[in-house]
């Protein structure tokens, strides 16, 4: 695998775990810290938080067992969730007419297009097509 699909590897990986982890551990300080509308439950933040963890094991697993020939999530896959979760987050902040915060809409803003971006220098390195096919 080429240096430079091993690193976006990495980066949306880190990226998907941090979010996921934090999200299952403090969902209601998640939701505190970025002022959104509390909720009567932890249910949607806590199952949003499993499937970014998933999501960054997957692409960790990607890395690591390439060699051996294990697929986890390659970047085609990471590809879509990042432009279209990165999508409609950026929508939720221009046409949702939340009341967040400036905190919380300076953190929503710099993961919805700092996902967006990755996504994007994913698509542009054409890092979906593996070498060997």
């Amino acid at each position: 695998m080429k240096l430079k699909y091993t690193v976006l590897l990495i980066v949306d990986g880190i990226v998907n775990v941090i979010l996921g982890v934090l999200l299952l551990l403090f969902p209601v300080g998640i939701i505190d810290l970025l002022g959104l509308p509390p909720t009567s439950t932890n249910f949607y933040a806590s199952i949003l938080g499993a499937v970014l963890l998933g999501i960054g094991v997957a692409l960790f697993l990607e890395v690591v067992g390439y060699a051996q020939g294990i697929r986890g999530l390659g970047l085609g896959g990471a590809i879509v969730i990042n432009i279209i979760g990165s999508f409609v987050l950026i929508c939720w902040l221009i046409f949702g007419s939340l009341a967040i915060p400036l905190k919380g809409r300076i953190i929503l803003w710099t993961i919805g297009v700092g996902v967006f971006l990755i996504g994007i220098a994913e698509l542009v390195t054409k890092s979906w097509v593996y070498d060997e096919h």
